[in-house]
């Protein structure tokens, strides 16, 4: 499935002279080769809640999984909006990445199936994973830790910042 061409802007304010915006193929790519995430949901009573995890990129969105009572799956079933971000803990090099979305369950097990080898290309056999087809569990991936929800969200927004000169801001808009 073809994904979706944001509108870029570059937001001169948070830049340098002679910044230019950085193409969306690039920060794809680095989504992609991202080995942590940190994913940032919203409790129940308002706060904030944020937490690392591994995922992939496939079909146009970040994947992640997650057990089905840990307080991200918890805080999802009530506030699907999310915040993933990426990048370096430095100031002056790298590029981090900021993506506002919707995570959506995936429960079709096909899909299931291709986002598990996904996994276990880019983590290895340590994240392995079964897809359950069994009526307690359809629709999760089964690893050592027990059954896991799979969620999907295609970036709304994504920001991307670099770092170091020139220092740049991008945006990217998904309609």
């Amino acid at each position: 499935m073809p994904e979706t061409q944001p509108r870029t802007d570059l937001d001169a304010r948070y830049g340098s002279p002679g910044a230019t915006p950085t193409p969306w193929p690039e920060a794809r790519a680095r989504l992609a080769a991202a080995e942590l995430y940190w994913l940032s949901t919203v409790r129940p009573d308002g706060r904030p809640h944020v937490t690392p995890l591994i995922g992939v990129w496939r079909d146009g969105a970040l994947h992640f999984a997650t057990g089905a009572r840990e307080r991200k799956a918890v805080n999802l079933a009530l506030n699907p909006h999310v915040v993933l971000t990426t990048g370096s803990n430095t100031w002056a090099a790298g590029y981090d990445l900021v993506v506002e979305g919707e995570a959506v369950r995936v429960t079709d097990g096909a899909r299931l199936r291709a986002l598990a080898g996904a996994w276990e290309e880019k983590y290895g056999a340590d994240w392995h994973f079964d897809v359950r087809e069994d009526a307690e569990f359809q629709g999760t991936f089964q690893g050592e830790g027990g059954p896991a929800l799979v969620f999907a969200v295609a970036p709304r927004t994504v920001f991307g910042f670099g770092k170091g000169e020139p220092f740049s801001q991008t945006r990217w808009r998904f309609e």
